[in-house]
């Protein structure tokens, strides 16, 4: 099996390097889109295991393109969990209540991010996907 494939849907810099690094130093391969429809596009030929989505993005946000994400059977299974900076206590329900598999606050922390995917892709190989 290859490495893990992450989309990376996030407008700002430094949060895409930070993330990126952390995720790449762990093995993770990263496909990138600035906006959720540049997400959108990027699902037409590419597969990944797990979609990291920011909230707030230009063209299209995350909550828009998660939902059209998920109204597609074929990308139905892949997790996609919100980067948010608003992700204030209560909230974690209202994320999730939007079509999210779960969240990631900001500013990121690296375990934090870390365990949030694994448990997440362990949730997918749980359901035989």
């Amino acid at each position: 099996m290859g490495k893990l494939k992450v989309l990376l849907v996030e407008d700002n810099y430094m949060n895409k390097v930070l993330v990126r690094e952390i995720l790449t130093i762990n093995g993770y391969e990263i496909i990138e889109a600035k906006s959720g429809t540049e997400a959108l596009k990027v699902l037409m030929t590419e597969r990944p295991d797990i979609i990291l989505m920011d909230l707030h993005l230009p063209e299209m946000d995350g909550i828009t393109a998660t939902r059209i994400i998920k109204s597609e059977e074929r990308n139905r299974s892949i997790p996609v969990l919100a980067l948010t900076a608003s992700a204030m206590k209560g909230e974690e329900g209202n994320i999730l209540n939007k079509g999210f598999d779960g969240y990631v606050a900001k500013p990121i922390e690296v375990k934090k991010l870390l365990d949030t995917i694994t448990l997440s892709l362990g949730e997918r190989k749980k359901e035989g996907v």
